[in-house]
């Protein structure tokens, strides 16, 4: 039978769709697969445009059931919201209603497709917003106003938190709040009392020109915090063991490999 690699999958819109893009000489995808190598695949099923109503309908045609053989699931990081929270325009039809979220993300989680893998799940936060950018921006691009806003991004985040709180053994991966937080911490002068960075009532974009440059989406230094946040989280398995270098390896370290036997004449000589 052949070896299965298991799996690890970034479940999501474009804001995983933009892990395996290499930018400033990184990739979140790749640095997460250089991490797990020969351990895990780590699969990139990130939709741009999609919002969580999208991702019910495609979830049978991107996971099947186990199968002997066949890969499983391991890892399973969701990341919707930003398409769900956008608001109901004549030119932009990616709004699900807040509740309607709430109940898709769950539906997603206890999917019996998921669950026969039974996974370690990650509900991953949508990240702010800055709606004083994505304002100019969407009206250039024909739409009558903003298509999202930062207080109702806000509290799709908010959504998420409350789902992962409700659901034992899924783990929340806050990526609104990382990010917020390096975006004040950046900001001299800001007060966080006030209205939010990015909110036009602020008035204030501050360092969240760095981390969503077109308001919307991570640059590559918000790519490097999400993986910062990620990376914990793999690789207990084999951390703190012997050897922990090559434990939990698919197919067998060469110094390890039962086929050494045919070449033990070799041992100790330069190849």
């Amino acid at each position: 039978m052949a070896s299965s690699y298991p799996q690890i999958v970034l479940f999501g819109d474009s804001l995983f769709q933009g892990t395996a893009d290499v930018s400033g000489g990184f990739s979140f995808q790749a640095a997460l697969q250089t991490q797990v190598l020969r351990r895990f695949d780590v699969v990139n099923r990130g939709f741009s445009g999609y919002n969580t109503s999208n991702a019910l309908s495609i979830l049978p045609q991107i996971f099947t059931p186990p199968t002997p053989g066949g890969p499983t699931l391991k890892y399973l990081f969701i990341l919707f919201g930003a398409n769900d929270a956008a608001v109901p325009l004549p030119t932009n039809f990616q709004h699900v209603p807040l509740d309607k979220y709430k109940a898709n993300l769950a539906r997603i989680i206890n999917h019996p497709i998921i669950t026969a893998h039974k996974p370690k799940i990650f509900l991953v936060t949508p990240p702010p917003l800055d709606e004083i950018r994505v304002t100019v921006l969407d009206r250039a691009n024909g739409h009558p106003a903003a298509a999202r806003q930062t207080k109702i991004s806000a509290a799709y985040s908010k959504a998420v938190r409350q789902v992962a709180a409700e659901h034992s053994g899924v783990t929340l991966i806050d990526l609104h709040k990382a990010l917020m937080d390096r975006a004040i911490q950046m900001t001299p002068g800001f007060d966080p009392k006030g209205p939010a960075l990015g909110d036009p009532e602020g008035g204030v974009r501050g360092y969240l020109e760095h981390l969503l440059p077109d308001g919307l989406h991570l640059s590559t230094e918000s790519y490097r915090i999400f993986y910062d946040l990620v990376r914990p989280h793999i690789g207990s398995e084999w951390a703190g063991t012997k050897d922990e270098d090559r434990v939990g390896y698919v197919l067998p370290d060469w110094r390890d490999a039962p086929w050494l036997e045919e070449d033990h004449h070799l041992r100790g000589k330069s190849l």
